[in-house]
């Protein structure tokens, strides 16, 4: 039986594969949500992908998997350094949230250094490309593992 959990993607993340290659590399964001679904086969999660530029629309998503998902993880995107409003939606979430960051956020802007999201978060990646997805699924396995027993 696969546990349900939703990964979420903020502003721009649509744009992946063609808006700074050089920070954010080629690879699209559908190519993400592939991969995603079949690490999530491997770990018996099952998937739901989704992404919006609208800050609303991810915390009325997040209030809804309250109810429906084992766990969660999020790429807020630009909304990490400046949404208390999805902390505060994230933070009424009983499971695991993983944060993710396709680039190294320390290594950037100063601005970028703090995310509101990691407050609530169990974990961080970041840096490691579009390989940060699967490596959180496989965090979050984990944490669903040791929360069952």
């Amino acid at each position: 039986m696969s546990r349900p959990v939703l990964i979420l993607n903020g502003p721009n993340l649509n744009l992946l594969g063609k808006r700074e290659p050089h920070i954010y590399g080629h690879e699209t964001l559908a190519d993400v949500e592939a991969e995603c679904r079949r690490a999530g086969e491997s770990l018996g999660l099952g998937v739901t992908f989704r992404q919006s530029n609208a800050e609303h629309q991810l915390i009325d998503w997040i209030h809804e998997a309250r109810e429906t998902m084992a766990g969660l993880v999020i790429n807020p995107a630009g909304l990490s350094h400046t949404s208390v409003s999805l902390m505060d939606a994230l933070s009424a979430c009983a499971f695991p949230i993983l944060e993710v960051h396709i680039s190294n956020i320390h290594k950037r802007e100063e601005f970028r250094h703090f995310s509101y999201v990691s407050r609530v978060a169990a974990g961080v990646i970041c840096g490691f490309g579009t390989q940060g997805y699967p490596l959180a699924l496989q965090r979050l396995a984990r944490l669903l593992e040791t929360d069952a027993r």
